[in-house]
């Protein structure tokens, strides 16, 4: 379904004898099932292929098995092979093992009949979510904020995220590289964007790295790009401020508009995988789909389901590699669609609704679940008359979850600058804390508006020389005096400790010696240079497990539905325990399939054998599962001090661990 966008009519009577098409392998040397050696040729093939900022970033999460399968070159004599045939690559996707070119039938068979041809796929299109740029603003009634910055007309959107806050603390996106995927970028002549970090960029399109519209381009191609770009990182004092000025930034043009209003997934697979080689860490697209030109090609619900897709695959696999990855929900709600798009169903991305100024949603802002049952959005920022920058030099306003996503993005960008030790993960944790919906989270808000002020002050941890290292910046315009951690360690009482200072509101405490699978509970004190005490939580504490980096509240306690990718049963805590201990357990998804149930059992045994209670015996979806085990509740009948064991059984895995119980 064509759509109009940024006031365009665009005309086509362009046709193609040709289609587009997936050209898969069925291998790269090696198949999937084999190991990697960490000193084979392929090793260090794929390896030549990253950047030394995309190898730390990966190894912050990955460990030392950095590179996979998906990250092997697709193999020369394979590509030599199908140009051979007079087929022009337009993209080569090594995380799918495959390129996309147009082909004809004539060509379809040929290719089908090479012995290394795994299948062929038609490649699908996607729109950009249907976004209103209103008038331009010729008079700009300037307004400067309590930072001393001047926002002038973005002061509302930034400051309904309580981004000021966070650059009033000298933070600004500085040393994050921060991505952009989109229809094109205007940036080098206009006030706000002439003088940023903007170190790589690449059309996708027309294959050269102009990323601004130039011949071939239809009118105004550029024109969203150009808000996007202005919402998360521009910076002209006095007419507009994004929140990650100080970013550095890679831009990506991926949608091509000369001749129909839609972007073709590879584009975006391909710009995903080449920014990541860049060692990009937070991405953010305003970019989406569900129906097409051709109804025959129409998605339907149920396959947004976090894996369908190739945009949704792309960003899954992203996300495993270390990146932040956000994109719209899509401004779907008032239409016969009425639901949430591709890429935003993805796992572990970030898709961002929009709200007005009054924190209100947005008419048009799609809601959730996913197909599978997933909570989206995420969460929300204002995209509702946002302030941007104009392809013709000059600013307008616009409205769409195009525009919250930029600053959502934004957001992590300075998240990322405050405390540069934090993984995706972390950040993705912090995020879904940080909304003011996360209570009683929805599929209309998420887990509610993002603030950049809780973000950055939200505990979080970090190992350094095997010590656990717990980080907090506290924020209080009375200024802050004599911050006190208290912390209780499983069942013990809680106790009192100075924390120490990094400067610039910044405190930490190191936790020297954690036993695995230790809960410790916490919170802090603090007094004003006015006299005032003060706690924070007001309500409640903060925890986490000695073996996990996530910080968790008493109202954010399942915010980690993350898609596990292994089967495993985690060691209980606390072990040894009296009366009761917790029982975890990850199930992954059958090749990648979120909606596939499984047959589980969880049962408890003596040292004989004996059984001692069921705790699960159902069907389960993929996901991770926990569960409370007490002495005292075990079909009614007590248990003594002595060893015993868990048992999961999932098909054909299965796995037994030991605790004690100490009376």
């Amino acid at each position: 379904m064509k759509k109009l966008l940024l006031l365009l009519v665009i005309i086509s009577t362009l046709s193609f004898s040709q289609e587009k098409y997936y050209i898969y392998f069925k291998d790269k040397g090696i198949f999937p099932s084999n190991s990697l050696n960490k000193n084979s040729a392929v090793f260090k093939n794929a390896e030549k292929e990253l950047t030394a900022a995309a190898i730390e970033r990966r190894k912050s999460v990955m460990g030392e098995n950095y590179i996979t399968f998906e990250d092997l070159p697709i193999r020369e004599d394979y590509l030599d092979k199908i140009t051979s045939l007079g087929i022009k690559i337009e993209n080569k996707l090594k995380w799918f093992n495959s390129v996309s070119a147009y082909l004809t039938d004539e060509q379809i068979k040929n290719v089908l009949n090479l012995p290394f041809i795994e299948k062929i796929e038609k490649v699908r299109s996607f729109d950009i979510p249907n976004t209103k740029v209103e008038n331009e603003i010729q008079k700009i009634n300037s307004v400067k904020s309590f930072t001393g910055l001047d926002y002038g007309n973005s002061f509302n959107q930034n400051n309904l995220s309580e981004i000021p806050a966070v650059h009033d603390l000298g933070f600004n996106g500085q040393n994050v590289i921060l991505g952009i995927l989109d229809t094109g970028f205007r940036w080098k002549n206009h006030i706000a964007l002439k003088n940023l970090k903007i170190i790589a960029e690449k059309d996708f399109v027309q294959k050269d790295d102009i990323t601004e519209n130039q011949t071939g381009d239809a009118s105004l191609q550029d024109a969203h790009g150009t808000a996007v770009l202005s919402l998360a990182c521009g910076n002209a004092p006095g007419n507009l401020i994004g929140p990650a000025f100080g970013s550095t930034i890679i831009l990506a043009k991926t949608e091509n508009l000369s001749s129909e209003t839609r972007v073709e997934e590879d584009n975006y697979a391909a710009a995903l995988i080449w920014m990541e080689s860049l060692g990009v860490q937070i991405t953010t697209s305003s970019l989406g789909y569900n129906t097409f030109d051709n109804p025959a090609e129409n998605y339907t619900f149920s396959q947004m389901n976090g894996n369908t897709t190739i945009v949704a695959k792309a960003a899954n696999l992203a996300y495993q590699r270390g990146i932040s990855t956000f994109t719209a929900a899509g401004n779907e709600r008032g239409n016969s669609w009425g639901k949430i798009i591709s890429p935003a169903d993805a796992y572990e991305i970030i898709a961002v609704g929009a709200v007005n100024s009054s924190n209100q949603i947005a008419s048009f802002s799609s809601p959730g679940p996913t197909s599978d049952g997933r909570i989206k959005p995420e969460i929300v920022a204002m995209g509702v008359s946002n302030y941007h920058a104009l392809t013709g030099g000059s600013f307008g306003t616009g409205s769409g979850t195009s525009y919250a996503t930029p600053i959502a993005a934004g957001i992590a960008a300075l998240l990322k600058s405050t405390w540069p030790h934090l993984t995706n993960k972390q950040i993705r944790n912090i995020f879904l804390a940080s909304g003011d919906n996360v209570s009683t989270p929805n599929n209309d808000r998420g887990y509610g508006l993002i603030s950049a002020k809780k973000a950055v002050t939200f505990p979080n941890l970090q190992t350094i020389n095997n010590i656990t290292r717990l980080n907090k910046l506290f924020i209080n315009s009375n200024g802050v005096v004599s911050p006190t951690i208290f912390v209780k360690i499983n069942n013990n009482n809680y106790q009192s400790f100075a924390m120490n200072s990094l400067g610039s509101g910044k405190y930490y405490y190191d936790f020297n010696s954690l036993a695995a699978n230790s809960i410790i509970e916490f919170y802090f004190t603090y007094s004003t240079t006015n006299g005032v005490n003060l706690k924070e939580p007001q309500t409640g504490g903060y925890r986490f497990v000695s073996n996990d980096l996530n910080v968790l509240t008493n109202l954010n306690e399942n915010l980690t539905n993350e898609i596990p990718l292994h089967f495993e049963l985690f060691q209980n805590y606390p072990n040894p325990f009296n009366p009761e201990t917790n029982i975890k357990y990850s199930i992954p998804a059958v090749n990648n399939k979120s909606n596939f149930e499984y047959f589980v059992t969880l049962k408890v045994y003596d040292v004989l054998g004996n059984e001692i209670v069921t705790l699960v015996n159902e069907n389960q979806k993929p996901g991770i599962y926990n569960y409370k085990f007490s002495s005292e509740k075990n079909n009614g009948n007590k248990i003594s001090t002595g060893i015993y064991f868990y048992k999961l059984t999932v098909g054909d895995f299965s796995q037994t661990k030991k605790m004690i119980l100490i009376k």
